[in-house]
């Protein structure tokens, strides 16, 4: 990697500046992870004409709206379905997906499943704030045990995903987890996403500081990315710890990757050794 390209990363010229002001709330972590993204992608060169963020709705589904390159902003779980049609369509660009833990785990979680399944050279960034917040404030399928939101105020009582776990049993070649209090290791894990040939599925545990920690007395929002420290297990700590030294907390890193075929590749010989003439 050149060096300066490395060290003159300025978020502004990935920014279209004239949406800003941004509507995220003081200390949501969507624009820690949005930050990662756009670091990851200055890094690796891309070329913002060749880039494409697709998106779907929530407050995770509103941040393609302000990266300067070809964005689509799709309807409530289906960012990965237009993702699959436009990246088979156009093999050239890269493609990557911003989605949250509702968008993706409950109306959209066959399309996330399926997606895993194909391998098709997609970035899913998952942004995991445990809760619908732009709709309200209602339980998601990854809501913690015990919390309370609009729709469980007497504390939720339904098992959360993990939702790397099933990307990973559903196919995914490249699965990794990440908080946002850890920045440049969340922009390096990204990185890796996006180089890796095939589809990558990163979830970024970001907090809803206000609808979701608000509601459960979780402090400020400085309080609530210092609590990450206390609730992950680095990827470092793999080979020393069998198991999660806490219970229920999440272990982060790059936490499964193969190199198994990819899926538009694939389709594309199978096509041609058909006679089916697939574009390239």
């Amino acid at each position: 990697m050149d060096q300066r390209v490395k060290d003159d990363f300025d978020i502004r010229d990935y920014l279209r500046l004239d949406r800003m002001p941004h509507f995220l709330c003081p200390g949501c972590g969507h624009g820690i992870a949005l930050r990662a993204l756009l670091w990851a992608i200055h890094e690796l060169g891309l070329d913002k004409d060749q880039l494409a963020v697709v998106s779907g709705i929530g407050c995770s589904g509103r941040l393609s709206a302000y990266v300067d390159a070809n964005t689509y902003h799709t309807t409530h779980g289906r960012p990965l379905a237009f993702a699959t049609g436009l990246k088979l369509a156009r093999p050239d660009l890269t493609v990557i997906v911003i989605t949250g833990d509702g968008d993706s785990l409950a109306i959209g979680g066959n399309h996330l499943i399926h997606a895993c399944r194909r391998n098709l050279d997609l970035t899913c960034l998952m942004l995991n704030n445990e809760v619908y917040g732009m709709t309200g404030g209602q339980a998601s399928p990854t809501t913690s045990a015990e919390r309370y939101t609009t729709t469980t105020p007497l504390g939720n009582h339904e098992p959360r995903f993990d939702a790397c776990k099933l990307a990973e049993a559903a196919g995914a070649s490249f699965v990794g987890r990440e908080v946002t209090l850890q920045l440049p290791a969340l922009k390096n894990l990204v990185r890796e996403g996006i180089a890796h040939a095939g589809f990558s599925f990163i979830e970024v545990i970001s907090d809803c500081t206000e609808i979701y920690g608000r509601k459960n007395e979780l402090g400020s929002s400085p309080e609530m990315v210092l609590r990450q420290k206390h609730d992950v297990r680095p990827e470092s700590y793999g080979n020393q710890v069998e198991r999660p030294f806490r219970p229920g907390h999440w272990q982060t890193g790059i936490l499964a990757r193969d190199a198994r075929p990819e899926y538009g590749a694939a389709w594309r010989a199978h096509c041609e050794q058909h006679g089916g003439g697939a574009r390239r």
